[in-house]
């Protein structure tokens, strides 16, 4: 570890002396993500492995070059996951996963990536190492530096380590699904969400009419139980193996709907929102709170009318792949206070700028 370490400081004090900013890189399975890549690459693979991992105390501390499928693996080998459902990419690594803060369907019912993190190791742009935040909750004095982590894109520290919370397996998991409208789907998804039922996540394709899918996880008696209620919706259980794929591929942007040829757009709005008025097939997920759309769009007007809805729009991918603006920052500006703060912590951690690549803003 302490070869890697110095590895790391030799880049971060080259960097430092040219004036040149780090691109930090795991896998590379997101570099389509944010905007236009800048820098020096500082790779991260070689740091990998399990540092520790406490079943009974439902956390996992890892390195961050090491494969999301590797800890997938050992988790899986004691029932355990991470319930947000992260996107694997491939070959992504846990500091991707952590530094992009993605997540799959689960994120509706359990929360973001960022909730689960508890503690990390980083070092800052002086080549320092600091460890933040510990492998229990409530272990935070001043700024929880963990939890600004996640969705930085590595442009405020280089992550080194991660403790990371985990759950259980749920005991049974099924699948519902029926043809609905989608005001219908996001009516009746957000409606069965408040009450005492074990829903998972939520999804519905298409244009006028589509079908809605539900995931259940919980204990056996309350997913057959919410299988027999849900049949007076229509409801009718999906094949184990088919709704594994279809998760699988909203969690991954791999399922049939989405279309690598033509540009993805993300709105993330109120779950509760009507549907919008586009022409283009949708799917929604997160009970109306993420809904994606593909091909052209009038981003002005479109962006425009999110944030009057309470939500935002971005760019999610360009159709050729190519690093696009993921989201508009300048059409979302930032508070004085919140724009105060966040140079105040880039001061801190990075004053010279070594990981300034300027991926998310």
């Amino acid at each position: 570890m302490a070869d890697q370490y110095e590895l790391f400081k030799d880049a971060i004090a080259q960097a430092r002396s040219s004036k040149t900013p780090l691109r930090i890189r795991g896998a590379g399975t997101k570099d389509w993500l944010g905007n236009e890549l800048r820098g020096t690459v500082l790779p991260t693979q070689s740091h990998q492995g399990i540092v520790q991992y406490q079943p009974d105390e439902l956390v996992i501390t890892v390195k961050a070059g090491t494969p999301v499928k590797e800890v997938l693996a050992e988790l899986a080998s004691k029932d355990q996951q991470f319930a947000f459902d992260p996107p694997v990419y491939e070959n992504a690594t846990i500091g991707g996963m952590v530094c992009s803060g993605l997540a799959g369907p689960g994120r509706i019912s359990v929360g973001n990536l960022r909730d689960f993190v508890l503690g990390v190791t980083v070092m800052d742009g002086r080549g320092d190492v600091l460890k933040f935040g510990g492998t229990v909750m409530k272990n935070v004095a001043g700024y929880d530096i963990s939890r600004l982590l996640p969705g930085s894109m590595g442009t405020l520290a280089l992550l080194l380590d991660v403790s990371i919370k985990v759950l259980p397996k749920p005991a049974a998991s099924a699948t519902v699904s029926a043809r609905m409208s989608q005001e219908q789907a996001i009516r009746l998804s957000n409606t069965l969400a408040s009450q005492p039922w074990p829903i998972n996540a939520s999804s519905w394709q298409g244009q006028q009419e589509g079908t809605l899918h539900l995931r259940l996880n919980g204990a056996k008696a309350a997913v057959q139980s919410a299988i027999s209620a849900f049949k007076e919706y229509g409801m009718q259980t999906v094949n184990e193996s088919e709704a594994v794929l279809h998760w699988q591929g909203l969690r991954e942007q791999s399922h049939p709907w989405f279309n690598p040829e033509l540009k993805l757009w993300r709105f993330a709005l109120p779950p509760t929102t009507p549907p919008l008025a586009i022409a283009q097939d949708c799917l929604v997920e997160w009970h109306g709170g993420q809904r994606w759309v593909q091909g052209e769009l009038d981003y002005a007007s479109w962006s425009q009318k999110a944030r009057e809805l309470g939500g935002h729009l971005s760019l999610f991918r360009g159709s050729d792949r190519s690093p696009q603006l993921r989201a508009s920052l300048k059409d979302s500006p930032k508070t004085q206070a919140l724009h105060l703060i966040e140079n105040r912590l880039r001061q801190t951690f990075d004053p010279e700028g070594v990981f300034a690549t300027g991926r998310i803003n």
